[in-house]
Order: structure tokens, then C-alpha cells, then sequence
């Protein structure tokens, strides 16, 4: 039981030491005294994961609407997760359509899905979009947590150059905005992430300097290992197991990175590139996803962006079977074989998904669960990769918004009706409320209990 002296630990408590500062979970200890947990509300987070060329819609979309709908194939490994999300369809977006501005649907696409402006049409340095629902969110709630935002990608993101049909690659590869002319490109190295979070000194170090620095020191938790001894030992029993149970998930994140890193090394000898990223998809994933959790947890951050793969992505998948570039095969042209396989990678990334709520659904957040105080979008701004449409999106939001929202149905919405609109919603529910984003017009209704 905690003592009660009329004082409480900082929520904002950091672990710190030479070149580190490790921030931590929610403990008792940060609720002021003879104050109920009941009171202490935890905030709200608000995330978006970015899937790439469509989906196979028949294999995503379910059958009937209501809480009894029945998994297709694609959605299945989330089944023991059924009470945790619904889907939503119907949601467009319109100006990812070409508008008189022919091809580059891809490019539009990934500019106007967090947007919902049309991009203007150039390949220099003229680019403009709008500013997305993320960094709207992060204008606000931001102020609040020592960074305002976090975006994470699995891939490449150039923003220079032409890349799809006179479209810059700022649009193809940035899902953020921080202005109409300001893209936010995702960080794809876990290394960097992990040292920016926890504050080491070792971000612009060059990948040997940084091997050197790591075969001196075994974690980021050496240089704060005197301030955790100094704090654990004036706090109870379930604050120190809180500690213990976090500070581990910490190095277990650090541990894969090492990893990676060495198996790097070892398998792709004088190839570029950067450190730290693992060598298949569901490690490099789950990997990005478990530092947004740990951001999430620590109140580092409130608003996340995870790009799986950019516009246009030719990554291929060898660990399910699926050598074939991604982007080709959504040009499937109705062939057994491209749907089959465009198929897998669909189901594979909601495999990683399901993984990551389950990890949300079991990490403690005041009252709740993180998932409980949490809203997640994981969506696309292209339905149909085959023919670029961009109605009908394939959406899925977890999460329970603080207990406003009430998940696991399949909803449909009127045909029409803007995916700016869920956005609108998601704002309202973290306290940020613009007056529009790109093209909405109103809120969604049937989210709310």
C-alpha cells in the first residue's frame, strides 16, 4: 500500500544519466495523495498505420454489418481481438482521385490520406498538400508531452525527386504534415527511434562509432542504473514491479535492435544500409510497433503515424512465400495467382496487427489498458489496388477512445461520405476540435456506446 505524505512523484519523472533520459510509465506514486485512481484520468492517444496498394477487397470487407459479421480471410487473425475493433466502411477519399490531374494515384494517395486535400501536381520543390489530421492533434495535445508527435515507417522515404506519374516523392513517401508544404517523413531505422526516446547522445553517430560505443556499454539502462536505485528504493512494492516489468520490456527492444544489427552484418556484408533494421518484415514491424507502445506507455508521446510501406512499395515478402514485388501484384488483372498472393501479404500484415492490440490489450494504463485509452486507425487511401480506387477504403479502428467508443462491429457507412470524417471524430475524442479537415463535413455517427 502506498503511504500517503501529502506528496507525489512527477508525472514527467525521468530516469536520467550520462547521455540518457529514460522516461516512465504511470506509477501510483504519480497520483496525488488521497486523490482515487478513479480520478486520475489517463490521456488519450491517437494513432494511424498506413497499409500500402489496396487490399483484396472481397477477402477484407465482411459480408454483413452488426457485431455478429463473420471474419473473412484476410481479417481472421484478428478474431480473438473481435470486442477490440470494428471495421468501417464506406469512408472515401475524393481528392485522391485524379481531378483532371491524370495519373499518380499512388502519390495522391499517401498526400491526401491524413489530409484530405488533393496535392498539387509537381515533381520540384513547389510541393503543397494540407496539414494532416495527425499533426493538427499534435499542434494541441503535443504541448503536453516531451514530443509532440512520433512517426515510424518500414520504408524508404525520399522527399525529393519525381516519383509517380509528376508527383514529388515527398507525396508518395509522407503521410504527415506538419504545414500544406511541410511533409513529416517516417523514421525507418528502430536505432535512431530507440536513442531519440530515450535520450542517448548516440543519434548522429555513424554506425561504427556507434558499434564501438555499444561494445562498451551493454544498455541505456547502465547510465541510469544509480538514479533507478536511487528511486526504487523510496517507492512500494507494485511501483517497483512496475519499474522492473517496463525497464525490461526496454532492453528487450534494445536486444533486437543488437541483433539486427549483427545479423545485418553478417548476412548482407558492403550492402547500404541502416543499421538496426531487422531482417524480416513482422521483426522490423513488430519492432517499430513496440517502440510506439513504449512512447505511448511513458506519455513520451500522445500521437504516432506507422507506415508499412509507401505508395508504390515493391518490398517483397520471401518468409511467406511471396517473393513478387507488393506494388506489381496489385495489378493483378483478376489473375488467380497476383490476387492469391496480394492476398497473403494482406492477411500477413493483419497477423503482426492482431499481435500488436493483443500487446496493447495487456499493458496496464491507469484504470484500463493501454488499448482502452487508446484510438488506432490502421487504413489505406487506395480499396482496390488493381484499377486505384480510392472509395470504400478498407478501415479498422481499435480501441476504446477512454470508453466512449464502442468497438468490435462492422459499420457501414452512407456511400460518400468523407474519411476526414473519422478523423474529425478521432480529434474530438482527444479534445482537438478544428473546424475541418481537407474535405469533411460533419462527424461520423455509430461509433459512440
Amino acid at each position: 500500500m502506498r503511504i500517503i505524505t501529502g506528496k507525489h512523484l512527477p508525472r514527467r519523472t525521468f530516469l536520467r544519466g550520462l547521455g540518457a533520459a529514460v522516461a516512465l510509465p504511470f506509477l501510483d506514486s504519480m497520483r496525488p495523495a488521497l486523490v482515487a485512481a478513479s480520478t486520475v484520468a489517463p490521456p488519450v492517444r491517437i494513432a494511424f498505420a498506413y497499409i500500402p496498394n489496396g487490399v483484396i477487397l472481397k477477402d477484407w470487407k465482411p459480408a454483413s454489418e452488426g457485431r455478429d459479421y463473420t471474419f473473412t480471410r484476410i481479417l481472421k487473425p484478428l478474431e480473438a481481438h473481435r470486442e477490440s475493433f470494428s471495421i468501417l466502411s464506406g469512408l472515401d477519399h475524393s481528392n485522391a482521385n485524379a481531378l483532371g490531374d491524370g495519373g499518380g494515384d499512388h502519390a495522391r494517395a499517401g498526400a491526401c490520406f491524413l489530409t484530405g486535400v488533393h496535392p498539387k501536381k509537381t515533381s520540384g520543390s513547389d510541393i503543397h498538400a494540407g496539414i494532416s489530421a495527425d499533426q493538427i492533434a499534435a499542434l494541441e495535445v503535443g504541448r503536453q508531452t516531451r514530443f509532440p508527435s512520433l512517426e515510424l515507417g518500414c520504408d524508404d522515404s525520399r522527399v525529393v525527386g519525381g516519383c509517380d506519374s509528376g508527383y514529388s516523392c515527398a507525396y508518395t513517401n509522407s503521410i504527415s504534415w506538419r504545414t500544406p508544404t511541410t511533409p513529416m517523413p517516417p523514421e525507418i531505422n528502430p536505432r535512431v527511434v530507440f536513442e531519440r526516446l530515450f535520450g542517448s547522445d548516440d543519434v548522429n553517430l555513424t554506425p561504427e562509432a556507434r558499434a564501438l560505443r555499444a561494445a562498451n556499454r551493454r544498455s541505456v539502462l547502465d547510465l541510469v542504473r544509480d538514479d533507478t536505485a536511487q528511486l526504487t528504493g523510496k517507492l512500494g512494492n507494485a511501483d517497483r514491479r512496475k519499474i522492473d516489468e517496463y525497464l525490461t520490456a526496454v532492453r528487450e527492444i534494445e536486444k533486437r535492435i543488437q541483433s539486427a544489427e549483427k545479423d545485418y552484418r553478417q548476412v548482407n556484408p558492403g550492402i547500404e544500409k541502416p543499421s538496426g533494421i531487422p531482417a524480416t518484415f513482422d521483426e522490423y514491424l513488430t519492432l517499430m510497433f513496440d517502440l510506439q507502445l513504449a512512447a505511448f506507455r511513458t506519455d513520451l508521446t500522445r500521437v504516432s503515424t506507422v507506415v508499412l510501406g509507401r505508395e508504390g512499395s515493391r518490398r517483397v515478402y520471401p518468409e511467406i512465400g511471396v517473393p513478387d514485388p507488393h506494388h506489381p501484384l496489385s495489378h493483378h488483372r483478376n489473375m488467380e495467382d497476383p490476387i492469391e498472393k496480394l492476398t497473403k501479404i494482406n492477411t500477413y500484415h493483419v497477423q503482426i496487427l492482431a499481435n500488436y492490440i493483443g500487446k496493447l490489450k495487456s499493458t496496464p494504463d491507469g484504470d484500463g489498458s493501454l488499448l482502452d485509452h487508446t484510438l488506432f486507425a490502421y487504413a489505406s487511401a487506395i480499396s482496390d489496388g488493381n484499377q486505384h480506387t480510392h472509395e470504400d477504403l478498407p478501415v479498422l479502428l481499435a480501441g476504446k477512445g477512454k470508453g466512449s467508443i464502442r468497438p468490435g462491429r462492422h459499420i457501414a457507412f452512407p456511400k460518400g461520405t468523407p474519411m476526414t470524417n473519422l478523423y474529425m471524430t478521432m480529434l474530438d475524442h482527444v479534445g482537438v476540435r478544428p473546424e475541418s479537415i481537407g474535405d469533411s463535413n460533419g462527424k461520423l455517427d455509430g461509433l459512440f456506446v
